[in-house]
């Protein structure tokens, strides 16, 4: 591999306790332009991610201190930065974990390098595209209840603030564009969440099933998010 030399691009804080996998990860993200930070425990990690304002985090479940997921579920309090989970982990339920608590997506060890900065590349082409439409489209979407400030990235349901995690927040900007249209998965996962991945069917239902209990907690229990068998989805806000 040629080392090419060129500006920094963006910060992304690897937060992984195997060394090997840690240099090797921090040689490619260096190549493709990127400044890496890394951290060996979970403690460490967390400290960087608050102090460093990464672009993006791999994070590995299964650290020294606080692991990956208490990691996410803290972050997820305080920042919507696109979070990479990286598992050694089989077990599909598990892996699924961290899409639950608002990671964007997850990489199983082993992994090679270049499907790794391929996915990168996909989670941070989604944020960059969603910011792009925020400067672009200036002001607000409305739809029933729900208001996005999309300068902001700030979503409302009934005039209270609602904190969703970047993958979520992009949904409901594409359904709320889509106000009442059916939209099938593809449409989905071409917009908010990238072919990239393997087992995407599992992942793209996740991001869905959260985002749906998050709005109907907030408006007290009322489905706008419907399911269209064999079609898709549709939000359908009044």
């Amino acid at each position: 591999m040629t080392t090419r030399a060129h500006h920094w691009e963006k910060t992304i804080l690897v937060i992984e306790d195997d060394e090997s996998v840690s240099q090797l990860v921090r040689l490619y993200l260096a190549h493709e332009g990127f400044r890496a930070v890394a951290a060996k425990d979970g403690t460490t990690g967390l400290q960087l991610a608050r102090s460093e304002e990464p672009s993006l985090i791999l994070l590995d479940l299964n650290l020294p201190g606080i692991d990956g997921i208490e990691i996410c579920r803290l972050l997820r309090t305080e920042s919507d930065v696109p979070i990479i989970m990286v598992t050694a982990r089989v077990d599909e339920e598990e892996r699924l974990d961290g899409l639950n608590i608002g990671a964007d997506d997850y990489v199983t060890k082993p992994f090679s390098p270049s499907e790794l900065m391929a996915r990168i590349r996909a989670v941070m082409r989604r944020t960059v595209k969603v910011e792009d439409e925020g400067h672009r489209h200036k002001g607000e979407l409305s739809a029933g209840q729900y208001r996005i400030d999309l300068e902001a990235r700030t979503v409302y349901v009934s005039d209270a603030e609602l904190t969703l995690t970047p993958t979520e927040y992009r949904l409901l900007v594409y359904f709320m564009n889509a106000h009442r249209r059916t939209v099938s998965r593809d449409q989905i996962i071409e917009y908010a969440i990238g072919y990239e991945f393997d087992g995407f069917d599992r992942t793209v239902d996740t991001h869905i099933s959260n985002l749906r209990r998050k709005l109907e907690k907030a408006t007290k229990g009322e489905r706008h998010l419907k399911t269209i068998y064999g079609v898709g989805y549709r939000l359908e806000a009044t």
